[in-house]
């Protein structure tokens, strides 16, 4: 089978299919969760809002998936964070509007006490909440204590409940390598450009490498479409709709934006949920750094880089400084990030009333498309279009019978040993020479791989020192993230394996030559090449820069659309994914 789409859900099906033995393939035209997988909240989570919804059905689901992913799958890469949510005496405009009903301050704690306990059942239902803790009631002066810059004008108390937090790129970039060592062939810098038919039957597609511009053809019993928002394209590659009328599914983007401020403009030791007039604010501790967001606007520009505005971060800034006691200013802001979600729609609805749930359809024989969904869902998206995949296939599978999906009990690569690593690290790193801080920041982002990195600075004692512009990611990163991770441009590592894109107030412009460098070594670069790579990633962060400076989208969607975009060159041959 080949899979199109390099992001959670298409790669969560590369290993899904690998694990039951298909021989599978998996093409994405940029990077790996180079669009929305790379640009969530970080979360890991049931969905405390849907609760208000009443989507018990995916706030159950979504727990389970919480529970294997911090428990048994990943539990180097997901870990829980501890969470506020805020009681107060005096809404600030837009909060909480529930409590505009409820109007006491007893009922308030009432009303979000049952559903937080309510969230914290569900996760016990599915037999996987023992990989968080349970949540407490907290006064105001408890509340004060853990996150002294809230309102204290306002607050009367809180509740504290945990999800888990998680680098989503690095996370399927993780995957994607659990997939490879499986068997599956994962090949990013490659587009499908047409689906090939014979008979009306989908048989395989046309790919052009993005590196060198060739095009070849891929043969397959089964195509399967896990492009996110894009998902309703996929038609225009064999020349007609993809979804024919009737099935039920349509696709629609919406545009979430992220703000990244440094640990000190804000005193607290946990996040805080925040309701807003349109949508859910998160602020969460992220390392040295807190994430805000999210906004949840309908986007219909371009697909391949959404925007952030002047509006939206203006946006994101007015709410949040409602709750804090030192408000926020656009000075604090150290990253911008936009991505988008797929969404599941009607011609007519709001994206922020839109359904979290997914859906797989097969429009045309052999072609398979699944949409929808949210990241912490995506082991569900996979186990369920493999199974239609499996069906399909049918006899092919002989007296043995039709494999089940294994995803459910496949821990990611770096989970085993994790554990007894972490138990031992200060004894770790005293036998390798490094410091504890070092290698716990290997062991959060690598688990038992960490080992492979640090074989590189044993090698060449010289990548165990700091990346120059980012003092918190050490140069051996860079140079296994190409000769183990696939990347193959300066913007893949430094937005997608390392996060320096938005953790640092350069952006990464700073670390661009020093990554070029490295990177150039690894992958046989020129001078040629190596400024050429600078020059793309430096373009790209002004206009970046530019985009949020804009009023609106329209305009913020020209000027982002005024970087170069990453000029393909002779990066394939030494790059891999094991």
């Amino acid at each position: 089978m080949l899979i199109i789409g390099g992001g959670v859900t298409g790669v969560g099906a590369a290993l899904d299919a690998a694990s039951r033995g298909l021989s599978v393939a998996l093409v994405e035209s940029r990077d790996l969760a180079a669009g929305t997988s790379s640009r969530s909240s970080k979360l890991i989570h049931g969905g405390l809002r849907y609760l208000e919804q009443f989507e018990f059905g995916l706030v159950h689901e979504a727990l389970h998936e919480r529970g294997l992913l911090t428990t048994r799958l990943a539990p180097h890469l997901v870990r829980p964070v501890p969470i506020l949510v805020p009681l107060t005496a005096t809404q600030p405009h837009g909060a909480l509007a529930t409590a505009k009903v409820l109007g006491h301050r007893a009922w308030q704690r009432a009303y979000l006490g049952s559903g937080v306990a309510l969230y914290d059942v569900f996760a016990g239902l599915v037999g996987q909440g023992r990989g968080m803790p349970p949540h407490r009631h907290l006064t105001k002066a408890s509340a004060r204590r853990l996150f002294p810059s809230l309102r204290e004008d306002i607050l009367t108390g809180a509740i504290r409940y945990y999800d888990g937090q998680v680098d989503d790129a690095r996370y399927v970039a993780t995957m994607a390598r659990t997939a490879a060592s499986l068997g599956a062939a994962v090949v990013t810098s490659a587009s499908a450009v047409g689906l090939i038919r014979e008979a009306r039957e989908v048989t395989g597609a046309r790919i052009r490498d993005m590196e060198s511009g060739e095009e070849f053809e891929v043969s397959a019993r089964t195509v399967v479409a896990a492009t996110g928002v894009w998902s309703d394209d996929i038609g225009a590659l064999v020349g007609e709709p993809t979804v024919p009328a009737g099935t039920g599914m349509r696709v629609r983007a919406s545009k979430g934006v992220h703000l990244v401020v440094p640990r000190s403009a804000i005193s607290g030791d946990a996040g805080l949920i925040l309701r807003t007039p349109t949508s859910v604010l998160f602020v969460l501790p992220w390392g040295g750094h807190w994430i805000i967001g999210t906004t949840d606007t309908d986007w219909k520009l371009d697909r391949s880089h959404p925007a952030a505005s002047a509006r939206d971060i203006a946006y994101i800034l007015d709410q949040v400084n409602l709750w804090l006691d030192k408000p926020l200013t656009t000075s604090d802001i150290e990253g911008v990030y936009a991505g988008l979600r797929p969404l599941l729609s009607g011609e007519d609805e709001n994206t922020s009333a839109l359904s979290r749930e997914h859906a797989v359809v097969e429009p045309m024989l052999g072609l398979m498309v699944v949409a929808g969904g949210k990241y912490t869902t995506y082991r569900v998206m996979a186990a369920d279009v493999i199974d239609r995949v499996v069906r399909r296939l049918g006899a092919s599978f002989g007296s043995s019978g039709a494999p089940q999906s294994a995803t459910e009990r496949l821990p990611l690569l770096g989970a085993d040993g994790y554990a007894a690593m972490w138990s031992n690290r200060a004894d770790i790193a005293r036998r390798r020479g490094v410091s504890v801080g070092m290698l716990e920041h290997l062991l959060e982002r690598y688990g038992s791989l960490a080992t492979e990195v640090l074989a590189l600075i044993d090698d060449d004692p010289l990548l165990g020192t700091s990346l120059p512009g980012a003092p918190e990611y050490l140069a051996a990163e860079v140079v296994y993230a190409c000769v183990a991770e696939g990347a193959l441009h300066v913007e893949d590592v430094l937005t997608r394996r390392t996060r320096i894109s938005i953790e640092t107030v350069h952006r990464g412009a700073a670390s661009a030559a020093a990554t070029a460098e490295l990177m150039g070594r690894a992958l046989g670069w020129d001078a040629t090449t190596r400024d050429r790579e600078v020059e793309n990633y430096v373009a790209r962060v002004e206009a970046e820069r530019e985009s949020q400076r804009m009023p609106d989208d329209l305009t913020a969607d020209a000027a982002r659309l005024g970087a170069p975009e990453v000029r393909r060159g002779t990066a394939r041959k030494r790059a891999s994914t094991h």
